[in-house]
C-alpha cells in the first residue's frame, strides 16, 4: 500500500507539474497574442493552441487536487451520518468515481491511438492532436490512481470499524 501511495504522490505531482508547466505557457501565448493582434499580426491557430493548453492544464492537475481535497464535494446528507455508514458510502462513491475515470481514461487512450492511426489533423494548423488526447488520457488515469488510493484507504478504514464493533 505505501508503495501505491508513494507511486501515486510522485505520479501526480509530475502531472500538476507539468499542468502548470501548461498554464504558464497558455498564459503567454494569450498575453503574445493579444499584443501581436493589437500590431495587426494575430497569431493563426491561436484558438487551438489555447484550448489545447487549458485542456492539458485541466486534465494533468485533476489527480493532484483529488489527493489534496480540492474539488468540491458535497456531502450534506453523509456529515450526519455514523461513521461506518458513512465510510461505506465514501467507499461506494469512490469506487463509482474509480470506474468512471478508469474508463475515460481508457477510451480516451483509444480515441488518440484512432486518431494517431487515422493521421487526423486540427483545423486551422493542420497540426496532429492525438498527443493532446494522449495527454488527456494521463491526466484522468492520474485521477484514476489517486481514487484507486483512496479507495484502498476507505476500505481497510471500513474493515477497521466493523471489527471494532464486533
Amino acid at each position: 500500500m505505501r508503495t501505491l501511495e508513494r507511486l501515486d504522490q510522485w505520479l501526480n505531482a509530475a502531472l500538476a507539474w507539468a499542468a502548470g508547466l501548461a498554464l504558464m505557457a497558455m498564459m503567454l501565448f494569450t498575453v503574445a497574442d493579444m499584443v501581436l493582434r493589437g500590431l495587426g499580426r494575430p497569431v493563426a491557430g491561436s484558438y487551438e493552441i489555447i484550448g489545447w493548453l487549458s485542456a492539458a492544464a485541466m486534465a494533468l492537475a485533476l489527480g493532484y487536487t483529488q489527493r489534496h481535497r480540492g474539488h468540491v464535494a458535497i456531502d450534506l446528507l453523509t456529515t450526519r451520518l455514523a461513521g461506518r455508514t458513512r465510510t461505506a458510502i465514501e467507499l461506494v462513491m469512490t469506487l463509482l468515481a474509480l470506474l468512471l475515470f478508469a474508463a475515460v481514461a481508457w477510451y480516451l487512450a483509444r480515441y488518440g491511438r484512432v486518431l494517431h492511426e487515422t493521421g487526423s489533423l486540427s483545423e486551422t494548423l493542420k497540426a496532429i492532436v492525438y498527443p493532446w488526447v494522449y495527454v488527456v488520457a494521463a491526466g484522468a488515469a492520474g485521477l484514476t490512481l489517486a481514487l484507486l488510493v483512496e479507495l484502498l484507504k476507505s476500505a481497510t478504514r471500513l474493515r477497521t470499524m466493523l471489527r471494532q464493533h464486533r
